[in-house]
């Protein structure tokens, strides 16, 4: 893998994990389209690593809120967030675990990808002309747990962790805001958790520097992604990002027909 190549891909990865467009159908459909080679899963994970920081960082104020109410006597709001947030990454913790060679390999197909990216980009239509009735304080664990069950189909490129979750909670009528702020924090128990099993193997031989390239873009451009997606949903919906999605799915079909 060139610096570029991997410059690339981080930019892909710091855009695509927090808006809801698949950030893992990206890094697959990019060296599909241009020929170039399979990074492999452990470089996504990699790449995913960097946007964990960003999240993180983007949010430390708001984990050390959540970790001193879960530590702290007594009810809370954010210790009732924080157990939601750990209660909602089992289902797709358990799931990736259970498929993760069909992750490497079935899902990985072009085509399988651009119909998901077209579907899901439905269902974010529909579940989007919810009323925004609902804030993050009224959540309950059910919702929390169906959130979580949406972010286990997350494993098929195309779906998307944030589409998924932001889909599910605009589905249970959470304002827009507030249904991206809940997604971002509960991509960071379950994608530490992917880092950890994924980077146990890794020598320092793998730290190359199209790696540290990656994993550095990665997390700038996660941090400007976070950033603008939340402004942008205070004043506006999900279309631009359906319709994308809509484009890139039916873009994608078409050439691995003609590939095939």
């Amino acid at each position: 893998m060139t610096v570029f190549q991997a410059l690339i891909l981080g930019i892909v990865q710091g855009l695509g994990e927090f808006l809801p467009i698949s950030s893992s159908a990206h890094l697959v459909l990019i060296p599909w389209l241009f020929g170039w080679a399979d990074h492999g899963l452990t470089f996504d994970v990699a790449l995913h690593v960097g946007t964990l920081l960003a999240v993180v960082i983007y949010f430390w104020h708001d984990w050390l809120k959540l970790l001193k109410g879960a530590i702290t006597p007594g009810p809370s709001r954010e210790k009732r967030l924080f157990w939601y947030l750990i209660a909602a990454t089992v289902p797709g913790a358990l799931i990736g675990f259970a498929l993760e060679n069909y992750a490497e390999t079935v899902f990985r197909a072009p085509l399988l990808i651009g119909t998901m990216l077209i579907l899901m980009g439905i269902i974010l239509y529909l579940a989007d002309r919810r009323p925004q009735a609902r804030e993050l304080e009224t959540m309950r664990f059910s919702d929390a747990m169906w959130i979580g069950l949406s972010q286990a189909l997350a494993i098929i490129p195309g779906v998307s962790r944030s589409g998924s979750t932001m889909t599910a909670a605009r589905l249970l009528s959470l304002n827009r805001e507030d249904a991206a702020k809940f997604s971002f924090l509960m991509s960071t128990p379950i994608v530490f958790g992917a880092g950890v099993l994924k980077l146990r193997h890794l020598t320092l031989d793998a730290i190359n520097l199209p790696f540290v390239v990656g994993v550095l873009s990665s997390f700038a451009v996660g941090i400007l992604s976070i950033s603008f997606l939340l402004q942008y949903l205070r004043r506006s919906n999900f279309k631009i990002f359906v319709g994308y999605r809509f484009l890139l799915g039916l873009v994608v079909i078409i050439l691995a027909f003609f590939r095939a």
